[in-house]
């Protein structure tokens, strides 16, 4: 539950920071979040779900 709030914010703020420097405009940015709330109550969530935390877990690991 964590990974899942920290990353939502963390794309929140990347999207508010490119529709104030113009990056994205609003319309696409209401289309992009409209398909990922759609997205995430369709059966691929739990596969993307698994996906992204195995890929946070591979990062975790990385030893510098």
């Amino acid at each position: 539950m964590a990974i899942s709030l920290s990353v939502v914010l963390l794309l929140a703020i990347i999207l508010v920071v490119m529709i104030r420097s113009k990056n994205i405009k609003a319309g696409p940015a209401i289309v992009a979040i409209l398909f990922g709330f759609f997205l995430a109550s369709t059966g691929m969530a739990p596969s993307i779900n698994r996906f992204l935390s195995s890929l946070a877990q591979t990062i975790n690991g990385i030893k510098f």
